[in-house]
């Protein structure tokens, strides 16, 4: 693992921490949108059904768990605890997220590298985390005044997919034919004595990796926008808004 992966990690994790902080400790889940919250459960889910059955290292089980727990007990809090539903502005929150997971299943079954149902569910969480900030996103430039805590909670995910596209870049450079350099897949599987057979794997392996890399990159720009106007709230001193 590299520290680009590594800081990439440690981000996601922060992110989740102070959201946590936010519903757990402070009671109050005001400028969370709960729909993103219900897309990065349906993205931890579909992305890690292989938990128990394909062991990677201690270090990757433990942050499968992590996210999965702590994406769960974040819409548990936002939608049944008696103290922070009531701070849930429901009025606000109205992206319809439920259109944005159809085009992801239907892009997971016309493009993934392999056929299976676990291939495809994890293409299908690749696409839909691309997308599952949003509402989030939405919700931000319709409230305006957005509290300290949830723009770090955001920044911080901004930060964790930034590095991210960092480590794969990094990555592509320094592991010589490592073709998958974003798929979840390993590459024992392209080792064949028919040399037609795997030409027509790398060419098509090639094809996925371009488009997790565009999902990939896509996810990143959304973030533009935010990262903007928290760079000039930060250089000014003043309290972030964002443009209605």
């Amino acid at each position: 693992m590299n520290i680009f992966r590594l800081a990439g990690d440690m981000m996601h994790l922060m992110s989740v921490i102070v959201l946590l902080l936010k519903v757990h400790t402070i009671k109050s889940c005001a400028g969370i949108s709960l729909k993103t919250q219900e897309l990065y459960a349906l993205v931890f889910v579909s992305r890690y059904l292989n938990i128990f059955t394909d062991f990677i290292s201690l270090y990757n089980t433990i942050m499968k768990l992590i996210f999965l727990g702590t994406s769960f007990s974040i819409v548990w809090y936002m939608k049944h605890h008696r103290i922070v539903r009531r701070t849930y502005d429901k009025d606000h929150d109205t992206f319809r997220h439920y259109f944005l997971v159809l085009p992801c299943i239907i892009l997971a079954l016309l493009i993934n590298e392999r056929f299976t149902f676990m291939e495809v569910t994890w293409t299908f969480s690749l696409y839909l985390e691309s997308v599952a900030i949003l509402p989030q996103l939405v919700m931000l430039q319709r409230t305006r005044n957005i509290d300290n805590l949830t723009v770090q909670y955001v920044f911080l995910l901004g930060a964790y997919r930034a590095l991210y596209i960092v480590n794969w870049i990094y990555r592509y450079f320094t592991e010589p034919n490592y073709v998958h350099w974003i798929s979840r897949a390993p590459r024992a599987h392209l080792q064949t004595t028919n040399s037609v057979c795997l030409i027509r794997m790398l060419t098509f392996s090639c094809c996925f990796s371009h488009a997790a890399w565009i999902s990939g990159l896509l996810q990143t720009l959304l973030y533009a926008d935010f990262f903007y106007y928290y760079f000039l709230s930060w250089k000014n001193n003043v309290k972030l808004q964002l443009p209605a």
